[in-house]
């Protein structure tokens, strides 16, 4: 039975990726702030309490493992959400590079992607200013951090501008750096979709130091970008 290693596992998003993993026969290491978030006696699921900001834990955690991927959010609530995102992933980082992780997949955030050239959703006025800090750190370990590492292969996978519980469907497009939107003008995109993809992306690995997008062609009624909550814009987490 193949294993990976999910950081994040109970979050919105990480219990989504947590679950397709499952779903497909994996082992999965679950790495939490706080175990008793996750079930107890799931199969295949392997409870594990760590504060990411431990770095030499985390080293120890990730020890052995190929594929990780990072759902880690401090939380939108959190004060210091900047200060904590970019701490959060220095030690991710650092660890997945000790421990000699190949392949390290990111739950991006939308806030960078394209909406104009030249202009980011982040810049578009769009986003309400409180969720600004956690939107433009995401952006920073986009731009910044990732493409300092040397020998972890990592991708980036920012979300459509709004992501809430819906459907596994299957029926989404893929893109690279600019948002993508359906027919009525909205990006949206199910969290379970979302999750399909993402492991799709572990084991067809066709992404390699880069980040990309999804997203609806058609209109998706149950997701309606208008309705959305403030945390879905970015993604949900």
């Amino acid at each position: 039975m193949e294993k990976i290693a999910i950081i994040g596992a109970s979050g919105f998003v990480g219990s989504a990726i947590t679950e397709e993993a499952l779903r497909r026969g994996y082992t999965v290491r679950a790495i939490v702030r706080n175990i008793s978030a996750l079930p107890a006696g799931r199969t295949g699921l392997e409870p594990y309490e760590c504060d990411v900001t431990d770095t030499e834990h985390l080293i120890e955690v990730l020890r052995g493992y190929h594929t990780v991927i990072s759902a880690y959010n401090p939380g939108w609530n959190n004060p210091n959400i900047y200060e904590d995102t970019l701490a959060g992933y220095r030690s991710i980082i650092l660890a997945a590079e000790q421990a000699r992780v190949r392949r390290l997949l990111i739950v991006g955030g939308a806030g960078s992607l394209y909406v104009n050239p030249g202009e980011m959703l982040m810049d578009s006025g769009a986003i309400p200013a409180e969720l600004l800090p956690g939107v433009r750190s995401l952006a920073y370990v986009y731009t910044e951090m990732l493409p300092k590492i040397k020998d972890v292969d990592w991708v980036f996978f920012s979300p459509a501008a709004t992501m809430k519980h819906g459907s596994r469907t299957g029926n989404y497009r893929t893109g690279r750096d600019n948002i993508l939107l359906n027919v009525k003008g909205q990006s949206v995109i199910s969290v379970e979709d979302y999750a399909k993809e993402m492991m799709d992306e572990a084991e067809t690995q066709r992404h390699h130091r880069e980040r990309f997008t999804i997203g609806y062609r058609d209109e998706d009624p149950e997701h309606p970008i208008e309705n959305a909550n403030p945390p879905s814009i970015l993604h949900g987490i």
